[in-house]
């Protein structure tokens, strides 16, 4: 997916958003100056010869090596003359196989754009490359102008130019991959401790709570405007009517459907909305910070009620009790949430959301299910953990509501299995 945030946003002073033919053209018209994230180039890639390595495959590894950025065909790169290309010659397919085959590790998020003019004249070929995690990217391969470069070099962009990492620089940029997911990791546990102060303290009574959050791989710039008040409504609303339309069960009716009482109104926050039904008490227990940087919390009481209609607990159920039905809904709404924020802001990276089901204290959990229309009980078999394990799951701004409803049944799935039991959305 193409990023929304790029050198030539910055130049041109516009908002996040797609590239457009207008954007390119009036960039190279005004004479932007290739950087370390923007290379002019004048010709279509050409394949490689004689086992060298593909120049293409160099200048895409070498950008993913940096900071990300752009490689735009059809201007010419000392002048920035917009001269086109032909766009029946652009084979997008065959330079993703020229990188795949040429470049490791794997770079999945490079995306091929052809803009054309209105009137079909002028055309440029954008290959969007977005800064990796995976840094150190290898190219493989030789160069005939470099012969004792075998096998294997680590480009990287230097201004407006490449040049090749010496060893302790691949020693380094492998250190900070592993440091980077170690940072991020700390990031997702430190907000869910936050969203764990926001609500415990507040519950009425010991019960189970569904908690969640869900952060971009790569947040907004902090130059990007912050999110309004208004928008923050408006996606509260949007995220639950795509997460209702991912659901056949009546029962499954999810927390954002109950911040309907306070979705008008949402509070600022340390550079986010913040949903809450405590203060004051409205209905069920519900917490939600939509975040400026494209992050999501999503918290809820699975006890609530959970013995309402026919649910009769017998006397060795003296545990704190899970709605299954409402955790399944919790689900797809903190996926829905997610994704429609990154659409909304312009995220341009995979989101990573993680989940759990958590008590004040280790306490035993008994699940609690919807049969045959109304009739509630407890699973047969099921375990009762004191514990339950976070899970994961990956949602993109660009997931189709099929995949968005897969991602939700996995993760509600990893879910109960930690309660020995299956259950559907």
């Amino acid at each position: 997916m193409a990023r929304s945030w790029t050198r030539l946003h910055e130049h041109l002073g516009a908002r996040p958003g797609p590239l457009s033919f207008d954007m390119v053209k009036e960039a190279a018209d005004t004479n932007l100056a290739e950087s370390d994230d923007l290379d002019w180039k004048e010709k279509l890639p050409q394949p490689p010869r004689d086992g060298r390595w593909n120049e293409l495959a160099k200048d895409v590894a070498a950008m993913a090596n940096t900071r990300g950025g752009l490689l735009i065909y059809g201007v010419t790169d000392k002048t920035t003359i917009p001269v086109g290309i032909d766009p029946g010659e652009a084979n997008t397919e065959q330079y993703a196989q020229w990188i795949r085959n040429h470049v490791q590790p794997y770079l999945p998020d490079l995306t091929f754009t052809i803009l054309t003019s209105p009137d079909g004249a002028l055309s440029f070929l954008v290959i969007d490359i977005p800064a990796s995690s995976m840094v150190p990217h290898h190219v493989y391969g030789t160069a005939a102008k470099d012969k004792d470069q075998q096998a294997a070099v680590v480009p990287y962009r230097d201004g407006d130019h490449t040049a090749w990492m010496a060893e302790h620089q691949i020693e380094r940029a492998y250190r900070d991959r592993f440091t980077l997911a170690r940072n991020a990791q700390d990031d997702t546990d430190r907000l869910l401790a936050h969203t764990l102060d926001a609500v415990l303290p507040e519950q009425d009574e010991p019960s189970a709570w569904f908690v969640a959050v869900a952060r971009p791989e790569r947040p907004l710039p902090r130059s990007v405007p912050p999110l309004s008040r208004e928008s923050a409504r408006y996606l509260c609303h949007t995220a639950n009517g795509y997460s209702q339309s991912l659901t056949r069960n009546p029962h499954s009716v999810g927390p954002l459907a109950g911040l309907d009482s306070v979705s008008s109104d949402p509070r600022p926050g340390l550079r986010r909305w913040v949903f809450s039904t405590f203060p004051p008490r409205v209905g069920r227990e519900i917490y939600a910070e939509l975040h400026h940087d494209g992050s999501t919390v999503l918290a809820a009481n699975l006890s609530w009620k959970a013995r309402r209609g026919d649910f009769l607990p017998g006397p060795d159920v003296t545990d704190l009790l899970v709605d299954v039905d409402v955790a399944g809904a919790c689900c797809r709404d903190v996926l829905a949430s997610a994704r429609e924020l990154a659409r909304h802001l312009g995220v341009d990276s995979s989101v990573h959301v993680t989940a759990a089901i958590v008590t004040a204290e280790p306490t035993p959990m008994t699940p609690i299910v919807t049969e045959q229309g109304s009739f509630r009980s407890v699973p047969d078999r099921a375990r009762r953990p004191r514990r339950i394990q976070p899970v994961t799951a990956l949602v993109s701004p660009a997931d189709e509501d099929d995949l968005l409803r897969e991602t939700s049944q996995e993760t509600f799935t990893d879910l109960m299995h930690q309660f020995g039991i299956t259950a559907y959305l």
